[in-house]
This record gives C-alpha cells, structure tokens and sequence, in this order.
C-alpha cells in the first residue's frame, strides 16, 4: 500500500489542477424536472421547445455546452491568449534554444506577451494582429528566467535572469515533489503512525512559506501539513495538528519535521461531509423551488472568440493563470451620440494577501498570496452548470500551458450571462392633483463575467457586473472551508481564562482560525483616452455667520487634483468621507465639468498587522486601500512579479514611494477590498458565502441619465407560467 500512497496524496491535493471535471446532466434534472410538472401555461412559450417538456426528456434553451475543438482556434484580437498551437510552438522553440537543448526546464509561466498599449489602442477590427508574442518564466539551477519569443520568426528575442529575491508561481512538479519527500521519510512514517492514521487515508498539502528572515534565502522552501480523510472527503476538517515538515524543493530533501500535537486528538468525521448525497438530516425547512430568469427571445450579449457586446458595453474577457479572469478595452456606448467611450483599459485581480492570526510554530507562517504563489487561474475548477451560473450562461474555456510546455484545456472557467434579480433601475410615481397620476420604473438587468477559485481550503467566487446605466460593480465571494486548527477542547468551558486561543471553537476540537483577506485589484482607467487625473473631492463641514441662517453647519464639495502618487495613498476614513474621482481634464461635458468615473468602496477591512511584521512587508500593497501609479507595464502584480519567498522588495507600496507625477497622465487606480474573517459555528463544515464589492460609476461622463430613454418591460413581450393547483 506504501507504493499507493503519494498517489492517493497527491489526488487529494486541494488544487486538483488537471483534473478536468464532467458535468452531468443530472443538475439540470434536480433543478427543473419537477418544476415541469407543476407548470400551467398561461402563454404558448410555457410548453415551447424552449422550456422543459417532460421528466425523461429535459430540453433546456441552452443544454449542456459541447466540447469546443482548441486545436484549430485562432486568435482574433491582440489580446487574445495564446491559442494551443501558440503554445505548442512556443514550446519548440525553447526545445530549440541553446540553453535549454539538453533539458527543458520546469515553466512556471506560458503566457501572451501582450502588446504595447498605443498599437492595441489603435488596432481595429479587420486591421492586421500585432506580432505575436510569448511571456516566459522558467525556473532552473535556482534563478528565475523571464524570455520573450517573437512567434512569427520564432525565436527567442530577449532573456533576462532575475536576481532578486523572490521565486515565481508554484506548479504541479513543485506539489508532486513536496508530498513525495516526506512520503519516503522514515521518522514521519512514525509519527503517522503514533497518531493513529493509516498511511491510505493520509491528505497531505503543500503551503507556501512566506518569508521570515535570511535563513531561507536561496533555496526554495515550502512546508507540508496533512490531514485525515477517513470517513469524509472535507479531510480539511480532520487536521493533524502540531506536525509540520519543511522541504527543500529543489533538493527533493527534507529540511525538517515540526512535531508539537501530541495529546490532541484528530477531529471526528462526523457531520464534516458536505455532499448533497450523504446528509440524512431533514432540512427543516420550506423546500424552495427552482428557479431561473426566463429569456423567450434568447439572451441579449453576445460573445465572439472574446469579445463581448452587450446593450451599450463591449469588452475583451479573457482568462489568465495567475489573475483568473482579466477585463481590457472596456467601453461604454454614448447615450446621446452613439459612439463607443474607452472606460477602462485593463482591469483584474492582482493579488490576494490571506493571513492567518496564529503565531504558533504551525501557523505563522500561514500568510499566503493565493495569486502570486498559486494562481487564481491555475486553481480556477470548471464551473457547476445550474449552481455555479444560471442556465442561460455562456461559458469559456482557458487555455493554459503545464510545467512541460503543453497546452491544456480548463473546461467552462468562465461564464458569462444576464441578471435580473428584480432590482430597479429607477422610478418615480408622482400624484398631480390637476392630472392623472404618473408612475414610470425600469427594471435593472445587468451582465455578469464570473469565475471561481478553489485555492485550497477556500473558494472565490469573483464577479465583474456591467450596467446600463455605465457602472462597473466588481464582487468578490468567499466560501469553501475553514483552515481549521485541532485543540483538545470540546466545549468553550473546558477554556482556561488565560489561553491563547486564536480563533473560535466551532465543532468538537476544532478552532476556525481568526484570519484576513485583501484582494487588490488592477484598474488601469482610460476615461475617455489615456491622459487622466486623480481628484479627490472633500466633503467639508462649513459653519454659517451669526444670524446668516437658522442652521449652524452644512457641507460643501471641495475638489483636489492630486499631483503624485504619495498623495493619493488613501485610508478610508468614515468621518472624512471623500469622492475619488478618475477624471479627463481634456474632455468636458457640455457644461464644463471633466468626464470622469469614480470608485464607489463597499464594505472593506484594513490590515491591523504591524507594519514591520514579515508579512506586512511582503503584503505592503495593503496598507492603504487606494492607490494610484502612473502606467507602467512592468507593474501590474501588487506583490511583484516574483512572490514567492519575496520580502516586498517590488511591490506596490515600494513604486509608489518614488512620487511620480501623476496629473493629466496614464494613470492606474489600486483598490484593496478586505474581510476580517471571525470564525463561527455556522461556517462549519462548509462557510455560506459571505461577499463585498465596489463601484466604478460614472461622474460627469454622459450628458444625462444614459439609460432615460430604456423600454419599460410590459406584459405582453414575457410569458407568464403559474404553479398549477395540486388535486
């Protein structure tokens, strides 16, 4: 069985990052059969061919997405990904290269090598691609090397080693190889065993290490915690706790065994399951029917390669290994001239800083950056047809290359589709007592791009909503499970007054760890061309003179035009509340006011860590929520290209220090969203999600309120289907 065991390990891995999932139909049985039964028409549409005509024959207006042939695609815009014959290419020209001749070396990064931001700009439909080009990272001999082919020639037309700290994005070898070290270790098979676990039910993942002084420095490191799956497949939940073994990486070698959990016990796998198919608990609760928004004319977007039209939006969607999921050449169709407005040039997660509030040997080193070190793209599952998106989505697949140059498909990363989740557009009613009265409202249907994460233990649900009326709402979700710490308490009484016990007791023996999340996003806004300016706009409490009116105070508006980038580092403050403004000081509305978008923030948390911690150095992007840099393309990852053991040597926080003019430039907007997370019982054994979000709306950018002249829904153009009585 012994032979069995890395294997058994590593398909337990909580990234399962080949592992291609099939979807069945059977979900769309479970969510509509039954609603077909207890359908009484009251339009023809209701037993159209587009609705669901009987329990053995489901017939939805969009089935299950048929396999797509990569093979042959091409691309069609300068942004698009690199395509699987792109890849494959990319990977014989490195075979050919002189360096690497006798061995391909490990490829941490297959990516486009994006063109230059002018010639996308001014590219246009018909018009020739761009050359194409390809981003490498490889690792080998312990430095990082970054080269760019040129396609066309096929050739490699720069190579340059990185010699700062920091090491690029895990992959699959560096997972494979860190569960095999201990695996083959004779003193861990030892402890295992002291613990009461059989070699088969063991669950072991690789975590990243962070950094923590120059004892780490030039090796690469990576710790391994495992866990028991006896009995459950939510092995998160049955930690062994105190045990903790450091790998060297690159030696294949163990570096140490951490061995302090003795006397605490592995939680049971009771109730830890969280499959639909094994709960036998009643739900105690009103069942709630399917449901879904119905679309008798079809849906109203349309996707080409990876372009999106919709109602006055167009965009470029594509999916990428380390950010998941990146908007370009976002633009807005003027309600009064009809042309398309550039809002945004680029836009997507740049990185993710995930810290845990432990400082025990076994947690503190629990800081991750889920995008740097494992990539949201890389994690990103296939989504769940009818649960992850609504039935009439459409879906993309990412294309991505593996650590040995070839080309992989991940199935249904993306989907894409309209929301009408009875929201309001706007609306007024209004008596007039000379006339009859007036009632006018618009239903708010917006456009959702959404991918999801697992990275590891935690799922992020992202979304990038497009409104009519010019707004931007980008949300993030968190669900999935607990990192949990095993204790020997049952029950918070058994608790001594001066434990320090850094989370809440959530099930027998379990602690859900107090813990941080901060996702900053990369804005890149070109409000209306590329020249742009940061104002803030101060709300000021002004006191009136004696006897000037019967109020004492009121507020007043006073804008700034921020000149450099310390300027605009940005804490948001409740009781110094501000608009931020991304403004054209070149175009103006037709009453003088510059065209402009501003950042709406949501509910949001600041790092409380000290700011000399390690972590807090690494993660230096954090200490404000907003920043703004002028454009550079060399700075896009808030944690730096290389984040992996980096010390925040090339980060956010460290380019903006230079105070870089900013006014009337190429500007990029940096905004943290943030959650402080207090574990509790509920989030046991699998967390409902919890989610927060911000705005990019627009501000003096049209003339008028864009969506004024938008049709009211009448009765007449949707079907209206009713539960029939049941006899």
């Amino acid at each position: 069985m012994e032979a069995i065991s890395p294997l058994r390990c590593f398909t337990h891995l909580f990234f399962g990052l080949l592992l291609i999932i099939s979807l069945s139909s059977r979900y769309s049985a479970l969510n509509h059969a039954e609603f077909s039964l207890n359908c009484t028409n009251y339009s023809p549409w209701c037993t159209s061919k587009n609705r669901i005509q009987s329990k053995s024959n489901l017939i939805l207006d969009n089935p299950k997405p048929e396999p797509f042939d990569h093979s042959t695609n091409t691309p069609n815009h300068p942004l698009d990904p690199l395509t699987v014959q792109e890849i494959n290419k990319a990977r014989s020209i490195l075979l050919a290269y002189p360096p690497f001749v006798a061995s391909l070396p490990v490829i941490h990064s297959l990516t486009l090598d994006e063109p230059d931001k002018s010639r996308v700009v001014k590219w246009a439909k018909g018009n020739h691609l761009p050359p194409r080009k390809a981003f490498v990272i490889v690792f080998i001999h312990g430095q990082s090397h970054m080269l760019v082919i040129d396609l066309g020639p096929g050739r490699v037309i720069s190579h340059v080693v990185n010699y700062k700290l920091g090491y690029p994005i895990l992959v699959t070898d560096d997972w494979s190889n860190a569960l095999e070290v201990p695996l083959a270790n004779e003193e861990f098979k030892k402890i295992i065993a002291s613990r009461g676990v059989e070699f088969f039910d063991l669950a072991c993942v690789p975590l990243a290490t962070g950094w923590y002084g120059p004892n780490e420095e030039g090796r690469r490191l990576i710790k391994v915690q495992c866990f028991s799956k006896q009995g459950t497949v939510n092995y998160f939940m049955r930690p062994i706790e105190g045990l903790t073994l450091t790998v060297d990486l690159d030696k294949n070698e163990m570096v140490s065994i951490s061995n302090t959990g003795n006397g605490i016990p592995i939680p049971k796998a009771t109730n830890t399951d969280y499959r639909f198919k094994v709960q036998n608990k009643p739900l105690n609760m009103i069942p709630v029917n399917p449901i879904s928004m119905e679309q008798p004319k079809g849906p109203s977007f349309t996707v080409d390669g990876h372009l999106v039209k919709w109602a006055n939006w167009e965009f470029h969607l594509k999916p990428d290994p380390r950010a998941g999921v990146i908007i370009s050449r976002a633009m807005v169709r003027d309600s009064e001239t009809g042309k398309l407005r550039s809002v945004m040039y680029k836009g997507f997660s740049s990185e993710l800083f995930v810290p845990y509030m432990d400082p025990t040997d076994g947690w503190y080193f629990k800081t991750y950056m889920d995008a740097g070190e494992y990539g949201m793209g890389w994690t990103a599952m296939p989504l769940i047809l009818l649960n992850d998106c609504p039935h009439n989505a459409h879906y993309m697949d990412a294309v991505f290359a593996t650590s040995d140059g070839k080309p992989y498909v991940r199935s249904n990363m993306i989907c894409i589709f309209e929301r009408y989740a009875g929201d309001i557009a706007w609306r007024h009613s209004e008596f007039l007592p000379s006339s009859s009265e007036v009632r006018e409202s618009r239903p708010k249907v917006t456009l959702v791009a959404r991918m999801a994460a697992s990275v590891g233990n935690y799922d992020y649900i992202i979304d990038w909503e497009f409104q009519m009326d010019g707004l931007i709402r980008i949300k993030v979700g968190l669900s999935g499970m607990l990192m949990v710490k095993g204790t020997p308490h049952q029950n918070t009484n058994q608790v001594a007054e001066d434990e320090n016990m850094t989370g809440t007791l959530v099930s027998e023996n379990v602690i859900g760890v107090v813990h941080d999340h901060y996702v900053t996003f990369y804005l890149d806004m070109d409000i209306d061309d590329s020249d742009n300016s940061f104002v803030k706009v101060n709300l000021v409490k002004e006191e009136t003179s004696p006897g000037e009116s019967p109020r004492k105070s009121y507020l007043k508006a006073k804008r700034n035009v921020v000149k450099t980038e310390k300027d605009a580092q940005i804490k948001l403050k409740l009781y110094d509340p501000s608009e931020l403004h991304v403004v054209n000081p070149n175009k103006q509305s037709r009453l003088g006011n510059p065209s402009g978008y501003k950042v709406v923030p949501g509910g949001t948390a600041a790092s409380l860590l000290d700011p000399n911690d390690p972590p807090q150095l690494r993660s230096g992007f954090t200490n404000n929520q907003i920043w703004v840099t002028p454009y550079n393309r060399s700075e896009q990852w808030a944690g730096g290209l290389f984040v992996y053991q980096s010390k925040g040597e090339d980060t956010l926080a460290v380019w903006s220090e230079r105070d870089r003019s900013i006014e009337n430039k190429d500007i990029v907007l940096w905004y943290t969203l943030g959650f402080h997370h207090i574990p509790c019982q509920e989030d046991y054994p699998i967390m409902p999600t919890v989610s927060a979000s911000f705005d990019l709306k627009p501000v003096n950018f049209f003339e008028s309120n864009p969506i004024l002249r938008a049709a009211p829904n009448d009765e007449k153009d949707l079907p209206v289907c009713r539960a029939a009585t049941s006899s």
